[in-house]
């Protein structure tokens, strides 16, 4: 594809030959046909030693990234152009409408003619699939689900009864939506499983990753907001609600009944207990447990940096006897109290 092309479709400003480009490639291993970009200042260095034919640069860095033989296209954010050009160069296979044979479909289930059913697909009852759905092999949608447009499921996506998922939605492969939420009652000498009759409702553009849980509701339904992108390996108990435009990063997990505000973030192996709110636009750190509200927007951490065993360990028997040290501490702040107050009475 010619850089005038990527211009007309993108927008940007060219500086340089109009060159082919076949591919895109990382800053450092980037070769005379390829395009690649400059974000972070810190990759100046490989900036100077890079090959690539064509650098996506912010008009700022222009100096820097000038080279012979190099065309540059110069935009406000050189990473988010970067992702549109990746798009651009790697359009989704043509849809192939229509239900593979070896599909086992209700036959009061609804599919739109333009969408595309692969083989050992399964649709219950009153299944609901609307216009250019992509459902790959062994995807499973119990009784009442309901799809909207454009919704693509990968390999071995279940989604149970009466789930809702929205336009523009993409499911990874091993996902489960709509699972029974961890609803259990104390019974003399036993758990009394408590029936999850809610449902899990997914808006529209949302994106979520491999191998992640989201559990109905007990009553009410979990929500997945519009424009919210969920991770890998992530789990998102019963009642919860996720908010706009927030993004999740694996491995994180999110007891019932918690509710995450628009816009926010979350690093991987973040761990949230139940029952919480977190406030709109807040970022919290990998690995961080957050056992209260967040009411504040803010960055949040809490996770203790690395360090050697050997370090750790004399910390942790510091940490052990941290009580003693802070009862010594008020014990000393109320003699040195004590000595002043003499001080004062003596003059």
């Amino acid at each position: 594809m010619k850089l005038s092309e990527i211009i007309r479709h993108l927008g940007g400003e060219l500086i340089g030959e109009d060159r082919e480009i076949v591919k895109l490639a990382p800053l450092s291993s980037a070769l005379a046909d390829e395009i690649t970009f400059l974000a972070n200042p810190k990759y100046r260095r490989e900036l100077a030693l890079s090959s690539a034919s064509c650098v996506i640069v912010r008009a700022d860095m222009l100096d820097e990234a000038a080279a012979p033989g190099r065309s540059l296209i110069v935009t406000a954010d050189p990473y988010l152009y970067f992702a549109r050009v990746a798009t651009l160069l790697n359009p989704v296979p043509a849809l192939r409408p229509g239900i593979d044979a070896r599909a086992v479909v209700d036959a009061s289930a609804e599919v739109a003619k333009s969408s595309e059913i692969g083989p050992l697909v399964s649709l219950g009852r009153g299944v609901v699939v609307g216009e250019r759905c992509r459902l790959y092999p062994g995807v499973v949608l119990g009784d009442g689900v309901v799809l909207g447009d454009d919704v693509t499921l990968y390999p071995n996506v279940t989604i149970y009864h009466g789930c809702h998922i929205g336009h523009r939605v993409a499911i990874h492969s091993g996902t489960v939506i709509g699972a029974d939420g961890f609803g259990l009652a104390w019974d003399k000498d036993h758990w009394f499983k408590i029936p999850q009759t809610g449902r899990v409702v997914i808006e529209d553009d949302v994106e979520v990753g491999a191998n992640t849980t989201i559990d109905r509701g007990a009553l009410s339904d979990t929500v997945i907001r519009a424009g919210a992108k969920i991770d890998n390996l992530v789990q998102i108990a019963h009642n919860c609600e996720i908010g706009e435009h927030t993004a999740i990063a694996g491995c994180t997990g999110i007891a019932g009944s918690s509710k995450i505000g628009a816009r926010c973030t979350l690093g991987g192996a973040v761990m949230m207990v139940g029952h919480i709110e977190v406030a709109d636009r807040t970022h919290i750190g990998g690995g961080t447990l957050v056992s209260k509200s967040i009411k504040k927007a803010d960055n949040y951490a809490s996770s203790y940096p690395m360090s050697t065993a050997k370090d750790w360990m004399a910390n942790a028997v510091h940490l052990r006897h941290l009580d003693r040290l802070v009862d010594r501490v008020k014990l000393l702040e109320k003699e040195l109290s004590q000595i002043k107050n003499k001080e004062g009475q003596a003059e």
